[in-house]
């Protein structure tokens, strides 16, 4: 049987910004502040990581008495989970709004977040959980035709080894929980519109950067292919990546009671972990507990609750200055997430 180490607590890794994070100079001009150039507001890249640090600081200091199995950063450094990598990697230019297009060798100037996770660890016994974007949706959301890549593949291959040794580096460091990120497995999974890679493609990519061969027995590597069910599931498709990607966990939407959810779960290998997202995101108000708990025990027909886990469905704010509830409303949604696993597992967590 698989096992959580205990990580039952879990959460997507994104909070909502403070005030004082988004009046910063747009997460964009970065490479400029770390090239040592000035930005348009006159802040040094040491002025900002201090402000970064504190509101850090004080979202470890909230997530310890919440009394979570997992803590994160709140991505706070970061715009989005892609900028993880756009920050830290030359090879890739910004062309408008969100998009970002790989032109050129990818060539890392400095660690994509194995540095800012260690020190999320040094300021807890709670163990720190470091998020980063799948190789394949780098590739699917970057890829040009006709520039400097031949194939979204041939991206792909060349982001999954980064991204494998990113892994490796955060392991490194001590890190044990590592979740990964793809939504772009939606469409393939309920028979959507077909994008730059193949689903087929897209699991050999992330395959590529999950897989390590001396990876200790400790380490759990999670994949979230999805936060919300989109209609019908196409269940052999699901059935293929979870097969293909050999990650420990998979991190899935269960706050719905669509019949797509309970097919998700069904479709998971017995031999993985799963993280069930019971709580949403989206909407303040507080989920029914009698509703939650019955869900809760369909997924323990299914599959031993001793290798499940929970969270909320999706981040709280995957963008910067994005988000559908409020500071207290998140705060609210995690106790309650504690709260089931409190009624599920008791108090051994």
């Amino acid at each position: 049987m698989a096992d959580t180490f205990k990580f039952r607590i879990d959460h997507h890794g994104s909070l909502i910004r403070p005030p004082e994070l988004l009046s910063l100079s747009p997460a964009d001009d970065r490479r400029a502040v770390e090239d040592g150039r000035a930005v348009e507001d006159g802040r040094a890249v040491e002025d900002r990581r201090a402000v970064e640090d504190a509101a850090i600081a004080e979202a470890v200091r909230k997530q310890r008495k919440l009394s979570l199995t997992v803590v994160t950063d709140g991505e706070f450094r970061r715009r989005d989970i892609r900028s993880a990598v756009f920050d830290a990697v030359h090879g890739f230019r910004h062309a408008d709004g969100e998009r970002w297009v790989a032109d050129g060798e990818l060539k890392p100037h400095r660690s994509l977040v194995a540095d800012d996770v260690a020190a999320v660890a040094a300021q807890t016994l709670i163990p720190a959980k470091a998020t980063l974007p799948s190789p394949a949706y780098l590739a699917a959301t970057t890829f040009e035709p006709g520039g400097a890549w031949r194939s979204a593949r041939e991206l792909g291959e060349a982001l999954a080894q980064l991204i494998n040794e990113e892994i490796r580096a955060v392991v490194a460091r001590g890190v044990r929980l590592i979740q990964l990120d793809n939504h772009g497995y939606a469409p393939s999974l309920f028979a959507g519109p077909a994008g730059p890679l193949s689903l087929a493609d897209a699991i050999a990519v992330d395959a590529l950067a999950v897989t390590l061969a001396d990876k200790p027995s400790d380490v759990r590597i999670g994949l979230c292919p999805l936060t919300r069910v989109l209609g019908d599931l196409d269940v052999a498709a699901a059935e293929q990546l979870f097969t293909g990607v050999p990650v420990d966990r998979w991190v899935l939407p269960y706050d719905t009671g669509a019949p797509a959810e309970e097919q998700l779960l069904r479709a998971v290998p017995g031999d993985r972990d799963v993280c069930l997202g019971i709580v949403s995101p989206l909407v303040a108000e507080l989920e029914d507990v009698d509703t939650v708990m019955n869900r809760l025990d369909v997924a323990g027909a299914i599959r031993d609750l001793e290798d499940v886990a929970i969270s909320p469905s999706a981040g709280f704010s995957e963008t910067a200055g994005h988000s559908a509830i409020g500071v207290e409303d998140q705060w609210r949604k995690l106790t309650h997430v504690e709260t089931f696993a409190r009624m599920c597992w008791g108090n051994e967590l």
